[in-house]
């Protein structure tokens, strides 16, 4: 079983966050970020993964912190559940519609982090959210990850539609990347020998 507990504890966060790659897409969040809760609930429905998250965070500040803090986690717990990659298909990529966004989403765990990030979120804050947090969450999976990962907007824009639409992608693309491909399960998927 691909999976992996992550525990992080700063002066402001302290997180508990556990993943397992081949699961069902169970969920169990609660970041103190409610829309961040609803992005990271789709995230694990879409990829198939089991995800549960606390954490207690300087929300009273604002949540940056929480945010980014937790897109670290997440990003290390995939690299940690993934091992040496043995067998992964690495490359996934995922074109999603919702209502009249088109996000495009594409991912390589190649072992070194890239963000490339397009998407133009027109409102500064969803409910209590503030969208700029969007990047700073897929930035901070990326390094954390050892990942590159494309986030492309193709259409659309409804605030809310495009980030969940780029999470949605996300998690499809990344499902996809991280399956076993059984015909080459012994092999690492580089010609390098290691990612």
């Amino acid at each position: 079983m691909r999976q992996a507990t992550i525990t992080r504890k700063t002066a402001e966060t302290d997180i508990c966050l556990s993943l397992t790659i081949d699961g069902s897409g169970k969920s169990e969040i609660n970041s103190g970020c409610g829309f961040l809760d609803h992005m990271l609930t789709l995230f694990s429905k879409h990829g198939r993964f089991d995800l549960t998250l606390t954490c207690k965070g300087d929300t009273q500040v604002d949540d940056h912190h929480t945010v980014e803090d937790i897109g670290i986690c997440l990003g290390m717990a995939f690299s940690e559940a993934l091992g040496d990659k043995r067998g992964i298909e690495r490359y996934g990529s995922f074109a999603l519609p919702m209502d009249e966004v088109l996000v495009l989403a594409a991912v390589d765990f190649s072992g070194r982090c890239y963000l490339g990030y397009d998407l133009t979120i027109p409102a500064a804050k969803v409910g209590s959210f503030d969208t700029e947090l969007c990047e700073e969450f897929f930035m901070a999976f990326a390094r954390s990850a050892a990942c590159n990962l494309h986030l492309r907007q193709l259409a659309g824009g409804n605030s809310h539609h495009i980030m969940e639409g780029a999470f949605k992608a996300a998690a499809r693309a990344m499902r996809m990347a991280c399956r076993i491909d059984e015909a080459f399960a012994d092999e690492i998927p580089s010609t390098k020998g290691a990612l």
